[in-house]
């Protein structure tokens, strides 16, 4: 039995790609390790694929090849074959030529893996995540201040700088008075976006790394990393890699867990969970948490991709062009009526429209909401993944892309998200508490015969421009990007009739 840690520049090896909740990637891992002699068996994090998981890689010198979802069985020969005669290649789903030491999961031609890019998800599927020599950490080596030159944005609903330039949230955090504390906001009830999962799962000495230079930065002593209190699994194994690099980071945080509510996952909000307060509800803003954080202090709240594209902005600062209005990349869940949900990165050069490469779709596709669950809806996805191009098309910037096949109502479709929206935000302001309730019984008024349509856009005009949370502001924009997009199926229902024959109980 032979079990190393190590994956990169080793030959042969194999490696186990899973999530780390991933039952089968444990059976899997064993049946290789246990019939293992003189290779290497590596147990490696997801790939953000899923449908290929747990996927074996068998690498020899410059060659890997991919075996996708393979019983254990399967995996005990493949493993006995591999000692006795080399790599092997017979029934692999793809066999990819690379430089022995590549660091970065090495791309088949086609198939899921081969959409997009793979810059911060590089290292995910590919390295031992709880290996610190599998990374080259520069948080101690580099100045991330050349980082706020580039212009990056933040990264997701959980990010204080969501969509805004990241460096000035940092100046403004350095320039106030008090001891920063630096804030990883990793705290997602939703199962929609996997994105900041994937890297913490996959390559957490990455994430780990950028808030590490975001610290020494804005000269923080204090870090904090806020998670998921159901994802145990993910706490354990992100404390293991916590533990694995404390001796070589310069500030090593504290992992905390919060309430399993969506509503927690907002920026403040996560703030006042971290406090302990009874009532979990973002707060009226200004001050901005880099003015007045946790407990007063200037925090500064980022989720995990922000910080690990801080990180492979640091390491690779020629991918990054300052001109562009978003630069980088953007990581995208696609989830909905697919076979399995998959994180997919896109450059800013690319279209939504790829993400459909990555998935199987469950039936023809009729639309998409992209953002999240209160994000646009949408039957056309050839649109640029950057923050402006999004918000121009009215659609959200939350890394998610939903496909919803020609069997959903989009009546019912929206009526699901509003009525979310009336249980899941706080009920601090009026907008979030009472306009979402008012939003769900005009939808409901629908199959009562009244379209008030007129009435349904005042209200989400009003929501929008006076709401102090994201839910109240948000809640809005599946209803009229729907109604935008399928106003003749709003009138059918009103009518009596729902023309994707869902609805029937209801009518």
């Amino acid at each position: 039995m032979t079990n190393v840690t190590g994956a990169v520049g080793r030959s042969p090896v194999v490696r186990v790609s899973a999530d780390v909740t991933a039952a089968r990637g444990d059976r899997v891992f064993n049946a290789a390790r246990d019939v293992a002699d003189s290779i290497p068996v590596v147990r490696t994090g997801p790939t953000g694929i899923l449908a290929l998981e747990p996927l074996v890689l068998a690498t020899e010198g410059e060659r890997t090849t991919f075996f996708a979802s393979p019983r254990p069985s399967t995996v005990r020969d493949l493993v006995e074959d591999f000692e006795s005669e080399g790599l092997p290649t017979d029934d692999a789903d793809a066999v990819v030529e690379h430089d022995p030491e590549v660091a970065s999961l090495p791309v088949p031609s086609d198939g899921p893996l081969s959409v997009g890019e793979r810059r911060t998800l590089g290292p995910c599927g590919w390295v031992d995540p709880l290996d610190p020599t599998e990374h080259t950490l520069v948080s101690t080596e580099r100045d991330v201040g050349s980082v706020a030159d580039v212009g990056l944005l933040g990264r997701g609903r959980g990010d204080a700088a969501a969509d805004e330039p990241i460096g000035e949230t940092w100046e403004r955090a350095r320039g106030t008075d008090g001891e920063p504390v630096v804030v990883v906001n990793a705290n997602e009830s939703d199962d929609r976006p996997r994105a900041d999962r994937t890297l913490l799962a996959g390559s957490p000495l990455s994430v780990l790394d950028g808030v590490a230079a975001v610290a020494e930065y804005v000269d923080a002593e204090d870090v904090v990393l806020y998670l998921n209190e159901t994802d145990t699994e993910l706490q354990k194994h992100v404390r293991r890699a916590v533990e694995a690099a404390e001796d070589e980071l310069p500030v090593v945080p504290q992992i905390v867990a919060g309430p399993d509510e969506y509503r927690a996952g907002a920026p403040t909000a996560a703030l006042e969970a971290l406090e302990g307060a009874d009532r979990i509800e973002p707060r009226v803003q200004p001050p901005t948490p880099a003015e007045h954080g946790l407990y007063g202090r200037p925090t500064v709240v980022h989720t995990p991709r922000t910080f690990a594209h801080v990180r492979h902005a640091l390491r690779n600062p020629e991918t990054f062009d300052a001109d562009d209005a978003d630069p980088g990349t953007r990581l995208v869940t696609v989830t909905g009526d697919v076979d399995a949900a998959a994180t997919v990165e896109l450059g800013s050069g690319g279209s939504l429209s790829d993400v459909g490469d990555a998935v199987v779709m469950d039936g023809s596709f009729k639309m998409a909401c992209v953002g999240g669950v209160f994000g646009g809806i949408t039957s056309e996805l050839d649109v640029p993944p950057t923050a402006q191009s999004l918000d121009a098309a009215n659609l959200g910037t939350d890394g998610v892309v939903e496909l919803l096949s020609d069997e959903r109502c989009a009546v019912a479709t929206v009526g699901e998200r509003a009525r979310f929206a009336s249980t899941a935000n706080s009920g601090r302001c009026v907008p979030g508490r009472e306009g979402t309730k008012q939003l769900t019984e005009l939808l409901r008024e629908i199959y009562q015969g009244a379209f008030r349509t007129d009435d349904i856009r005042e209200l989400g005009r009003v929501m929008r421009k006076t709401s102090n949370c994201r839910i109240g502001a948000h809640a809005p924009r599946p209803v009229t990007t729907a109604m935008d997009e399928f106003e003749p199926e709003f009138r059918a229902h009103a009518d009596g009739r729902c023309p994707s024959s869902t609805c029937e109980e209801k009518l």
